[in-house]
């Protein structure tokens, strides 16, 4: 749960939200795409109260790539990228929803024959590049990570974390990623907010977390089991 969570995230930035499982970051992001409701508190974008806005036309300016992918099964990878496109208000014509497809699946380093493969045929960290170029197909203002290497080896957790930096540079995006891995936080971050039961704990620029003074923050990024952050022994 979260306890009054006061957090600014500056246009065209990256934030990266961190703390140990159970700390809130989840709960964060579906409440600020408005899949929860706070009990009390408002969320902002640029000056506005989300839940005075229209869902539809709010909800198109976000991106969002899931932890765990949530690639649908039964779709051909091309109609995957391009849910959103022909679903909503978008409704792009198949012929150009698959275009765009293509393009974004270029864009994080997929060739045009795989879009009518299954995700089932895929590699793990193909399949997480699929779900990257779906974040990204209605180029979005605002892109959420959900632990975006979950599940993926090293080598291509570092992979992934550098398209996602390079795409979101290219685009200008606003990125908010909340993870536990601590090679994603510094490829991805500009800036770091440590979540530790369900409040903020510190702020930060990625350069002053190695030097914060914060206790919960230096016992969680050198991983210490002594500190202010319990474990269960």
């Amino acid at each position: 749960m979260l306890q009054g969570v006061n957090l600014t995230v500056e246009r065209g930035s990256s934030m990266v939200i961190i703390g140990g499982s159970g700390t809130g970051k989840s709960v964060l992001l579906k409440t600020v795409i408005g899949l929860m409701t706070p009990d009390s508190g408002r969320i902002f974008v640029d000056g506005q109260d989300i839940r005075k806005k229209n869902p539809s036309n709010f909800l198109k300016r976000f991106g969002m790539l899931f932890q765990g992918g949530a690639l649908f099964d039964s779709m051909p990878v091309w109609q995957n990228v391009a849910f959103r496109l022909q679903s909503g208000v978008l409704k792009q014509t198949s012929k150009h929803a698959r275009e765009i497809a293509i393009e974004k699946l270029r864009r994080v380093g997929l060739s045009p024959d795989i879009a009518d493969q299954l995700p089932a045929e895929l590699s793990g960290g193909m399949q997480k590049r699929v779900s990257l170029a779906r974040a990204i197909a209605a180029d979005p203002e605002i892109i959420f990570f959900d632990e975006p290497t979950t599940g993926l080896d090293p080598i291509m957790a570092r992979v992934i974390n550098d398209l996602i930096r390079k795409i979101v540079v290219e685009m200008g995006a606003t990125a908010i990623t909340i993870t536990h891995d601590m090679t994603s936080v510094a490829t991805i971050a500009d800036k770091v907010a440590m979540l530790h039961d369900g409040v903020i704990k510190w702020c930060g620029t990625l350069d002053d977390m190695a030097h914060s003074g914060n206790s919960h923050v230096d016992q969680f990024i050198h991983g210490r089991a002594e500190g202010p952050i319990k474990t269960l022994r």
